[in-house]
């Protein structure tokens, strides 16, 4: 049976039974003020009580985060129970710096890595491989495997990646990517399940056997949502935009929609089979927790909270 067939008819049905729980993942961005770090750590202490299956922190345009993400990745090593996963770009730098970063991952314990071509700080000009880094994901994971066996997260895209011709071209790049030793991809996010569904079955045609984890991402400000899309290329559907409209003033409301419309995608994709999700939190733990809620995760210890 093809995966956009598996989805349940029915549209009433309330959220996951205890006995065929989920996995879930959340990522994090690293902190630019000390006020931003404090509400990182408030969200990750609340979401650690979740026991998430791992946690990743990116690392920005160009490389810009480089330092900051290796602190947050440290720190979540050291003061947690969590895993981190460290993602790692091909931007703005030579293989014998990235090479330098990831073996200092190993040294301190990290195994996870989040192999990632990554974006150019000039959009405008597009994507430039440093002349002597890696040119492309396919490589960096390459090239990570030769420093250790790390798990490898690369990324994929239900509706194809801005710099892919086509679907298919972006799938065979995925294909390459797994084929190099990528042992997950994590997608961008979406809003229709459907678009889902219908990548699983392309990424079956190709051969792509490893798990293919949903990327949720919690609305928490439409109109920062309209710049993310923009730049991902994920399509917005009208639907989604008219639940939000004339929002923009009301927090509690919008939270509640928010929570309402990331609840029943994943009700949905449980239903056609998916028990992995990974969770944008953009380092805002509200939404994120609730939707666990729904998904019959609860605190390791009733009491947290």
């Amino acid at each position: 049976m093809s995966y956009s067939k598996r989805q349940s008819s029915s549209r009433h049905t309330l959220f996951p039974p205890v006995e065929e729980p989920v996995n879930v993942s959340f990522e994090f961005f690293p902190p630019k003020t000390e006020k931003m770090e404090e509400t990182l750590w408030a969200s990750i202490k609340k979401l650690e009580g979740l026991r998430p299956k791992f946690v990743s922190v990116t690392y920005g345009a160009g490389g810009g985060t480089r330092e900051r993400t290796h602190n947050t990745v440290k720190r979540i090593l050291e003061e947690t129970d969590m895993t981190p996963a460290a993602h790692l770009t091909c931007v703005g730098a030579s293989k014998a710096e990235v090479n330098e970063v990831a073996q200092s991952y190993w040294n301190i314990g990290v195994r996870h890595i989040v192999a990632l071509r990554g974006d150019s700080l000039d959009m405008a000009e597009g994507y430039q491989p440093h002349p002597d880094g890696y040119l492309n994901a396919e490589e960096l994971v390459k090239g990570l495997k030769d420093i250790g066996n790390f798990d490898i997260s690369v990324a994929a895209y239900p509706e194809k990646h801005p710099d892919s011709l086509t679907l298919a071209a972006d799938i065979e790049n995925l294909k390459r990517k797994v084929d190099a030793g990528a042992t997950r991809a994590i997608t961008q996010f979406f809003f229709e399940p459907e678009q889902y569904f219908r990548f699983l079955d392309h990424c079956d045609s190709y051969g792509i056997n490893v798990p293919i984890v949903p990327g949720i991402l919690p609305v928490s400000n439409f109109n920062t949502l309209k710049k993310f899309a923009g730049a991902t290329g994920a399509s917005i559907p009208d639907w989604m935009a008219d639940l939000f409209e004339g929002l923009d003033d009301r927090p509690e409301t919008r939270a509640h929609v928010a929570a309402t419309v990331a609840s029943e995608t994943c009700r949905r994709l449980y239903e056609g089979g998916v028990r992995d999700f990974h969770f944008y939190t953009l380092n805002r733990s509200d939404l994120t927790y609730s939707i666990c809620h729904m998904l019959g995760i609860r605190p390791s210890h009733q009491g947290e909270v």
